[in-house]
């Protein structure tokens, strides 16, 4: 029976030694060729980052259904509340509505852990094949015994092996030291990502319920997991790993920056961009001048008519100037 289980693992594993050796081998052919050193410890860790990029890349798609589901099992919780109150005391059939409910909405409430899910066979075939390089010398996939051979002896900084754990060091204090620093990034930044879409992404109404109980669990479980199984990864995982949380960390940043769901803070705090974008930018049209209305002139005053010079004999005559009006008492 366990002969039975172990070629079913081996036929399932084939595919996959093979798909992960061909990325990293790709890579380390790369930087041997921009003049690294084959069997440096560095030259291997930046073909497993190299490969852990390639991989996240890959799983864009999954990683957006991740995003749509997540945003929908938050905006439909008012319904589900609704559903518990309404058939709470019967399960079964608060089950079946909530499942419709799902069905209708286009819901899957297990897309969360798509990326996850997918990811372990993809890391338990790096581990394994990193693993046994380094331990045996075994080929796998396009990992041939000569590059399974190189990467078993490469070490960090001429001191730090790959192939080694925190608990399993061979007395290396830099090995620890190192082993350290990668388990508690990859704890920290686990935390901060699931923290992130709690505390930026999810609307009020999200917060209550047993989907906001799933994802407390999540903000506090997977950090412990990773913090418990990582002591015992070899430093070679540990760096696939910690680059996966900090695509992982980034990408969610991105999306809720950018995409928020309707109803929480960064959906607020983007309206709020938006809006002072478009204060910065509509304000004032460009090319355009500010006419200012200038108040109409005060009329003035008619010119006063200055009376004609008079001859000699006019003054002795006494008659009126010329051009000077009569007045009521003249007669023409």
């Amino acid at each position: 029976m366990l002969n039975f289980l172990g070629d079913i693992g081996h036929l399932i594993m084939t595919p996959l030694y093979y798909a992960v050796s061909a990325i990293m081998v790709a890579w380390h052919w790369l930087f041997t060729e921009l003049g690294l050193d084959p069997d440096a410890g560095g030259t291997w860790a930046l073909s497993i980052i190299g490969l852990t990029l390639v991989v996240r890349a890959m799983l864009i798609p999954l990683f957006v259904k991740q995003i749509k589901s997540s945003r929908n099992m938050q905006l439909i919780q008012p319904r589900v509340k609704e559903l518990q109150k309404k058939y709470g005391h019967d399960r079964e059939r608060l089950a079946a509505e909530t499942m419709a409910l799902y069905k209708e909405t286009g819901t899957n409430p297990f897309a969360s852990c798509l990326p996850i899910l997918v990811q372990m066979p993809i890391f338990l075939a790096l581990f394994r094949m990193l693993d046994q390089a380094a331990k045996k010398g075994k080929a796998h996939g396009f990992l041939n015994d000569d590059l399974a051979e190189s990467f078993g002896n490469s070490k960090l900084f001429g001191t730090i092996p790959l192939k080694d754990t925190f608990l399993n060091n061979e007395g290396i204090v830099g090995v620890m030291i190192l082993a350290a620093i990668l388990v508690i990034a990859m704890t920290a930044t686990t935390f901060l990502t699931q923290r992130q879409l709690m505390s930026k992404n999810m609307p009020a109404d999200a917060l209550t319920g047993p989907y906001a109980q799933q994802q407390k669990l999540l903000l506090y479980v997977l950090p412990i997991v990773f913090a418990v199984g990582g002591i015992a990864f070899p430093i070679g995982v540990l760096f696939y790993w910690t680059t996966s949380n900090l695509w992982t960390m980034g990408q969610q940043f991105y999306v809720i920056r950018n995409n928020p769901a309707p109803g929480t803070p960064a959906f607020a705090a983007k309206q709020k961009r938006d809006a002072a974008k478009g204060l910065k930018h509509g304000s004032e049209p460009a090319g355009t001048d500010t006419v200012v209305e200038q108040a109409p002139e005060p009329p003035r005053a008619a010119p006063r008519q200055q009376p004609k010079k008079q001859t000699r004999q006019q003054r002795k005559k006494g008659g009126p100037q010329p051009g000077t009006p009569k007045s009521q008492g003249d007669t023409a």
